[in-house]
């Protein structure tokens, strides 16, 4: 089984890109964010690969980095999502963003992409929420998890309110999350929704300068 690919980029398609390696040319299945990551053709490059075996194919698909490809793994367990399923999603949703989505039930961002209707998204969001909770933390970079003084439904409504006020679930979660843990266990509603206000503010300025 193929696990790496090192060698120098022929070049580049809309689903994959060929890899030559000692003159053989490996074509590769990839997502968008890992082909705009490719260099020039006729440059060196390396990509982490996981090998599907069929009866009539031998497919590879390609990573840039390891989060993309357990993401990969991880999304190809659930039922309806084949390879190529997986890809759009990675192609559509970034691995960071996918943890949020995905415990934050944000099934919008996972319909985002292509081959990924409503009932898909929400399979996907039931079969991975308790495999990837542990993630959530390093996904909106924390330290430590929130007390668990604070009360789930505090935090829900929290989150509720800022999505009823336009941003999407992913984003009111990760803003509120970071809240609760600066506030402390005992924060109320209106604080959280105002201390998850300056963060959605602070995480637009830091992205506009």
């Amino acid at each position: 089984m193929i696990a790496k690919l090192t060698g120098v980029l022929d070049h580049t398609g809309p689903e994959g890109a060929v890899i030559d390696v000692g003159g053989v040319g490996y074509l590769v299945f990839a997502s968008t964010r890992t082909l705009g990551q490719l260099p020039p053709p006729g440059d060196a490059t390396r990509l982490l690969i996981e090998t599907h075996v069929r009866e009539d194919h031998i497919h590879l698909y390609g990573f840039i980095d390891a989060a993309e490809r357990d993401w990969f793994r991880l999304l190809t367990t659930v039922q309806g999502v084949g390879a190529r399923v997986a890809l759009a999603i990675l192609s559509a949703v970034a691995p960071s963003d996918l943890t949020l989505a995905i415990v934050a039930q944000d099934k919008v961002t996972l319909a985002r992409a292509d081959g990924v209707g409503p009932k898909l998204a929400a399979r996907i969001v039931n079969e991975l929420r308790d495999k990837v909770g542990g993630l959530a933390l390093a996904a909106t970079n924390a330290a430590a998890p929130a007390p668990a003084t604070n009360e789930p439904g505090v935090t829900g409504d929290a989150v509720s309110a800022l999505v009823n006020l336009g941003y999407r679930r992913a984003e009111a979660f990760g803003a509120v999350a970071a809240a609760s843990r600066r506030l402390g266990g005992d924060a109320k509603v209106d604080a959280l929704i105002r201390a998850g206000l300056q963060e959605l503010a602070q995480s637009t300025a830091e992205v506009r300068a």
